[in-house]
């Protein structure tokens, strides 16, 4: 019997590995058929790290389990793209969609017919990713079409984005570069934001804004844990196999394993693609991520070379760009709401209006600024907009319409709960309530004091701190530690078993550290890492800290102007110092 040598076993094991994630990756990202659950995914991955872990020599630079790792980057490097990314130009309607198809079957000397490749226009950030042999190798952003950003190793955290293209069905090129769209799927988006503001880190705009921000980090380890998604849908250089088509192109790219948006088409003529045109402008708020319009190619390569360039847009292509979804309706009032990192918000009520298919009573008004620039006023008629067609926005104010009585709006400045002062940090917008005992902000404030990586307290959800702060339990954080039991087992789901774990929890929650307390207070711009360089200056000394003024405070290395002005002004409010004294 052949006795095979155990290091050529653990060899075997985990190229079997390799090639399950990889196939399920593959299931999941182009077929959109998974096969298996996220925790039986979670297992494998789970095995081949411990296999690697035991094993370092075996590690390769494509496993599945090598997307994070590297060193944080000083700064981005540039890449020149081979073949330049342009942009588009744009058409607003049919019509210049027809005009479009004119122009093309003039210029080719076209009687009938061309064939189109229609695909959605994502909202994203446009990349170049580069296979060498198959091998993810470096990728970039689009920049200014000629150079962009070497963000090779923030692509790899891309769990969609092969680091191995497949080679099951079709040989892989020589050299493939593949231009795509990295975007945020809208529930992604919405889960970033909550998990942003739950750790008062301030909140993105939109899903561009926020996928554009995810690629630009330095650090790697922080853009993998952004939702990030990829579609590819346009070849730069590619040598060792070649297309005719776009539609090849795309059902080559299939094969080796890239993410390829599924509303892809082939069209045969304009009548057919002003019809898709349409047909997407209808789907658009059903889709699970934002798109602005539609995509058309021509089909034929041959024909594209043909029709070739402008300076900065392509003849072959163009962006059919979407109507904006607007409607117009009045402001019955204007109301202030202090969230719970204690932003302070103003909230224009709405007469209620449909915008795509979604009834609208309420739009952000974002911050005095914006107020006073377009000049709202209660009693206003508004231009409002979907905004991402997904947050309601003010665009402007119909001045023909405003009443004759009408007064410009001013926020007060004394938060609206609390009454205490507010405060604008410089260079911000937005004003916001430093008292951490303000109702309006205390069930996020608790919520964060008892989360794992602060207090620790297991039993202090969600659900239990707005059921606790309701009943009149909890109205700070310091009120955690003055909870009696037997209030508590009145309370509906509330047992003595939970009762008892809950207090052994805050019980063992009292021995904690110095950066874990400071990071459970929620001063703003104050986390995890700021806490342990705080810990480390002031030797664990809470009342030094407490003490320490913003020239000291701003000398220390990290920190700076901004997190010293924050720090001192949560410490000037009384109700700030008696919470932490308690």
């Amino acid at each position: 019997m052949k006795v095979v040598p155990l290091m050529e076993l653990v060899q075997e094991k985990i190229n079997s590995l390799y090639k399950k994630i990889n196939t399920h990756n593959y299931r999941y990202y182009v077929l959109d058929d998974p096969h298996i659950s996220d925790s039986e995914y979670d297992d494998l991955i789970q095995q081949l790290e411990t296999l690697e872990k035991e094993n370092p020599g075996l590690i390769t630079p494509d496993s599945p389990t090598q997307r994070v790792g590297a060193e944080p980057l000083s700064e981005f490097k540039t890449l020149t793209h081979t073949v330049p990314m342009l942009s588009l130009a744009n058409a607003k309607n049919k019509d210049e969609l027809i005009a479009f198809d004119e122009r093309v079957k003039k210029s080719l000397e076209e009687e009938g017919n061309l064939e189109y490749m229609g695909e959605p226009k994502l909202d994203g950030l446009g990349v170049e990713a580069v296979y060498e042999n198959g091998l993810f190798s470096y990728g970039s952003t689009r920049g200014d079409g000629m150079t962009g950003e070497d963000i090779t190793l923030n692509l790899r955290t891309i769990r969609g984005l092969p680091l191995k293209l497949r080679e099951e069905e079709l040989p892989v090129p020589n050299l493939l570069e593949v231009r795509g769209e990295v975007f945020i799927t809208k529930k992604g988006f919405e889960g970033l934001n909550i998990f942003r503001e739950k750790n008062s880190e301030p909140i993105f705009a939109n899903p561009r804004n926020a996928a554009a921000g995810s690629l630009r980090q330095l650090d790697p380890s922080v853009t993998s844990q952004r939702p990030l998604s990829v579609f590819f849908y346009q070849p730069g250089m590619v040598e060792g196999i070649s297309f005719k088509s776009q539609d090849k192109f795309i059902e080559c790219a299939k094969k080796w394993g890239l993410p390829i948006n599924p509303h892809v088409k082939r069209l045969y003529g304009i009548d057919e693609s002003v019809l898709y045109y349409e047909e997407m402008e209808l789907k658009r708020n059903r889709l699970p991520y934002e798109i602005d319009g539609i995509v058309l190619k021509v089909n034929s390569f041959h024909n594209q070379d043909i029709l070739g360039t402008r300076s900065r847009s392509p003849r072959w292509a163009i962006a059919g760009k979407f109507k904006a979804q607007q409607a117009t309706t009045v402001i019955l009032d204007i109301e202030v709401q202090v969230g719970r990192t204690g932003a302070v918000t103003p909230v224009a009520r709405l007469k209620p209006v449909e915008i795509g298919g979604v009834t609208v009573s309420n739009a952000t008004l974002h911050n005095q600024d914006e107020i006073k620039k377009k000049d709202i006023r209660i009693g206003d008629t508004v231009f409002l907009e979907r905004a991402g067609d997904v947050i309601p926005k003010v665009v402007k104010v119909v001045m023909e319409k405003r009443p004759l009585e009408s007064l410009p709006f001013i926020l007060p400045n004394k938060c609206p709960v609390c009454s205490q002062s507010l405060f604008k940090p410089e260079e911000e917008a937005i004003y916001r309530c430093q008292n951490v005992s303000c109702l309006a902000q205390v069930k996020g404030r608790i919520q964060h004091f008892s989360s794992k990586n602060a207090m620790d307290i297991e039993g202090l959800g969600q659900r239990i701190v707005e059921q606790f702060v309701d009943e009149g339990l909890l109205k700070s954080v310091d009120g955690i530690f003055s909870l009696k039991k037997e209030d508590l087992v009145k309370l509906e789901g509330m047992g003595e078993k939970s009762a008892d774990n809950l207090f052994d929890s805050i019980d063992h929650s009292k021995n904690t550290t110095f950066p874990r307390f400071l990071y459970a207070l929620g001063i703003r711009n104050v986390g995890e890492h700021l806490s342990k360089v705080f810990a480390k200056e002031f030797k664990c000394d809470f009342n030094n800290f407490m003490k320490a003024n913003v020239e000291h405070l701003a000398g220390i290395q990290e920190v700076g102007p901004i997190v010293a002005d924050c720090v001192v002004r949560f410490w000037e409010n009384p109700k700030n110092r008696s919470v932490v004294n308690a």
